[in-house]
């Protein structure tokens, strides 16, 4: 659920605003002046800011400049101001994106999501784990039974690739591809090397696997013993 502060000095539009956005899931603040926008921001603390430029006591645009200091909550400009160089210097100044009214609830409720996605922090990669097996992909490390492996970039790489797809089997073809970035049809025997010297440092054999199983004609399986 987001919380949104609408900052409007329209009471209707400011009413038709909230009673929309609301529709669509949200929780909404409203602000008539920008000396309550500036007392919402500090105390709401909202997840993303609709603001009219055309405010009784400060123009909106200083409203913006306090707001990117106070909170890293996105700010959509919302206003009748349609002039291609105040649409240039407000987006230039910070403002997440800009739209001229009149606008549908439904575009601003898309703007909203649309800005959230791009504020979100990117997704880290979470910790792999298959039996005594650990991989962290974002440190670049993995562990068999708490010791740690001493793997080159291609054999992390691939160990990665199996660890993702754990209890499937993958097609040489396809590990060649995404691991080697080679195209499909290339040899195999680069994938055969590697997993060879896998295979040793996982301490053990193509003949007694324990985490790597070679499936005939099909690819490698990586399960837990």
């Amino acid at each position: 659920m987001v919380r949104v502060l609408v900052v409007e000095d329209d009471a209707a539009i400011r009413t038709g605003l909230v009673r929309g956005l609301a529709e669509h899931g949200h929780v909404v603040d409203a602000a008539a002046t920008a000396v309550q926008a500036l007392a919402a921001l500090s105390g709401e603390r909202p997840d993303v800011v609709v603001l009219d430029l055309g405010l009784p006591d400060l123009d909106g645009s200083n409203v913006l400049e306090v707001a990117k200091v106070i909170t890293s909550a996105p700010v959509i400009v919302a206003t009748a101001r349609d002039d291609e160089r105040e649409i240039v210097r407000l987006l230039n100044a910070g403002a997440d994106d800009y739209l001229v009214k009149p606008f549908s609830i439904s575009q601003l409720d898309a703007r909203i999501r649309a800005v959230l996605r791009r504020a979100a922090p990117p997704e880290v990669e979470k910790a792999l784990v298959v039996g005594g097996l650990r991989l962290d992909p974002v440190a670049r490390e993995a562990a068999l039974d708490g010791r740690m492996l001493d793997l080159t970039r291609k054999e992390f790489d691939l160990l990665q690739m199996l660890m993702q797809h754990a209890g499937e089997v993958v097609a040489k073809r396809l590990l060649l591809a995404e691991v080697w970035q080679q195209a499909w049809g290339g040899a195999d025997r680069t994938v055969d090397v590697h997993l060879s010297w896998l295979r040793r440092k996982l301490g053990e054999t193509a003949a007694k696997p324990r985490y790597l199983l070679t499936v005939r004609g099909v690819g490698v399986k990586l399960v837990e013993p």
